[in-house]
């Protein structure tokens, strides 16, 4: 079955890191753009970062500046997103897409595969 499945969620203090991952079957992200999104309750789902095949990456808001990376696992079929010096409102179901595609785009209707999300709670 062709899919994504994201994992790493779960409860986290202020100030902590997670490391969330996207993880396909079926196919390799190599040739992929790689997005993640969140959707926070009551909220409409957002992108967060992204990253092309050609490895550029694309932060999509101030927010996430400094504290989110995107990165490729040594394995063809992982992308990782790294979280630091998380805070409260970064409480979200998170979700990766991925697109056979060279450009990163931020609107998540916009990919092929899309995970079913992994929660992230911020608090203390």
């Amino acid at each position: 079955q062709l899919q994504v499945v994201e994992s790493g969620g779960g409860l986290v203090q202020p100030g902590g890191s997670l490391r969330l991952s996207c993880t396909s079957s079926g196919f390799t992200l190599d040739l992929f753009a790689v997005g993640w999104f969140r959707q926070a309750p009551g909220k409409e789902r957002e992108a967060v970062i992204c990253i092309d095949p050609n490895n550029t990456r694309t932060n999509y808001g101030d927010s996430f500046k400094g504290r989110f990376t995107i990165a490729r696992g040594i394995a063809e079929n992982t992308v990782y997103l790294q979280m630091d010096s998380l805070k409260p409102e970064d409480t979200a179901v998170y979700y990766c897409a991925a697109a056979p595609r060279r450009s990163c785009r931020d609107d998540y209707r916009t990919y092929d595969f899309q995970g079913q999300g992994t929660r992230v709670t911020v608090s203390l």
